[in-house]
């Protein structure tokens, strides 16, 4: 994927750092720890495909993604709080659906969390339509996918 590198161990601090800071904000909005804050990062990295965003000023971007059977969860995207605004994540987005596509997957799925409304939109503006809302015993996550047609 152009401009992105694909993560290995040796990257889980940085990663772990850069999710910590990049989903901060959201803690406020959610009421509860967002997901990717509760997870072990070298779980994840054992399980997920992981890749960088770099630029002379360090990590900028991370976008985690699961390979499924049917389709390519998109598990996390994240941007350092310093990057954000300057088209970062749309980039992310972009090498999702083209990871998809190299995988053969047709339909890229994604979840926010209900109250990230700001969240929804955006993905919204970008091709995903909700699909349903799935409530857990402490919130409600918005699942979201986008069909890629070509």
């Amino acid at each position: 994927m152009t401009g992105l590198r694909r993560a290995t161990m040796a990257d889980v601090d940085a990663v772990t750092a850069l999710q910590q800071a990049a989903y901060a904000k959201n803690r406020d909005l959610l009421g509860v720890e967002p997901l990717p804050l509760l997870s072990d990062y070298v779980e994840i990295f054992s399980a997920h495909e992981i890749w960088l965003m770099e630029c002379p000023d360090g990590l900028q971007g991370v976008l985690i993604l699961e390979p499924r059977r049917d389709d390519l969860l998109i598990w996390s995207v994240a941007t350092a709080p310093s990057a954000q605004g300057r088209g970062l994540g749309k980039q992310l987005l972009a090498a999702a659906e083209q990871r998809a596509k190299e995988l053969g997957r047709s339909v890229i799925r994604l979840y926010t969390g209900e109250p990230l409304t700001g969240n929804i939109a955006w993905y919204g503006r970008h091709g995903y339509a909700v699909e349903r809302v799935e409530a857990l015993a402490d919130r409600s996550i918005v699942h979201m996918a986008k069909s890629l047609q070509s």
